[in-house]
């Protein structure tokens, strides 16, 4: 099993934590809007194969956050900032949930800068049929048990959920509120953006996704140059948490394709 190391980058105002593990051609993991614990069988199963970069979104389940941040392209702009820091070049992107809409910013962004795109479950796009889960309407422990294929995949993945981890839901959410807001959860422009990324992208969707729905997939899948869209079964919208070793045979060919 791979070792982590936990590091820590200044990057203007902001404190950007990180860990990396892993040995081979870089992989950034980007994690979702309920952010994440600091160490998942699926980080590891990528470990075992790539140098693998987790950051931790600034302001997601911590007090700090940066106050001038209003829209996740801040976000993945910070991002290629931390990849010029690290030295770290045509990484490939994973982006789960959230995080796969932050991974869609960074390649658009930078359309020839990343080596392979894989999209979980990825918002930023209004999908075409159906509606984002709307998070405000429901509890935070709700809103994260929505993300599971049922309770008991939750509980095997968080346990009993203590205080603690509410209050980093809760401050998730703040976050979110503040910048991913108006519209919710997706951007008007970037599908437009991304027919110049030269990465080619996987886009993956659980069979049961509950906070996304399946059309956004389609969507992205069409929107890139060369796109197609895989299917996890048994899995809500976590599918790392929930199938991490489906996800990570899935994904490593496509990741270590030259």
């Amino acid at each position: 099993m791979a070792g982590w190391n936990e590091q820590n980058l200044q990057l203007g105002d902001v404190r950007l934590r990180l860990w990396r593990g892993g040995q081979g051609r870089p992989v950034v993991v980007l994690h979702h809007d309920i952010g994440t614990p600091d160490r998942l069988p699926f980080y590891d199963a990528l470990a075992d194969k790539f140098d693998v970069i987790v950051p931790s979104h600034p302001g997601f389940g911590v007090p700090e956050r940066p106050q001038w941040m209003r829209h996740p392209r801040d976000l993945a702009a910070l991002y290629q900032w931390m990849l010029t820091e690290l030295e770290v070049e045509r990484p490939s992107l994973v982006g789960l949930g959230f995080g796969g809409w932050v991974a869609a910013e960074m390649a658009a962004l930078a359309p020839r800068d990343f080596h392979r795109l894989v999209l979980v479950g990825a918002m930023g796009v209004k999908p075409p049929e159906g509606d984002i889960f709307d998070q405000a309407i429901v509890s935070y422990i709700d809103y994260a048990k929505a993300g599971f294929l049922n309770d008991g995949a939750f509980t095997r993945v968080f346990g009993d959920v203590s205080t603690d981890q509410l209050v980093a839901w809760d401050l998730c959410r703040e976050m979110c509120f503040r910048i991913a807001w108006k519209p919710y959860m997706y951007s008007q422009t970037l599908p437009h953006l991304l027919g110049g990324v030269r990465a080619p992208a996987m886009i993956v969707w659980g069979s049961d996704d509950r906070i996304v729905p399946r059309s956004a997939g389609e969507l992205y899948a069409r929107s890139f140059r060369e796109g197609r869209i895989e299917t996890v079964p048994n899995a809500g919208h976590c599918v790392d948490m929930e199938q991490p070793e489906a996800l990570a045979r899935l994904v490593t060919p496509f990741l270590d394709q030259n």
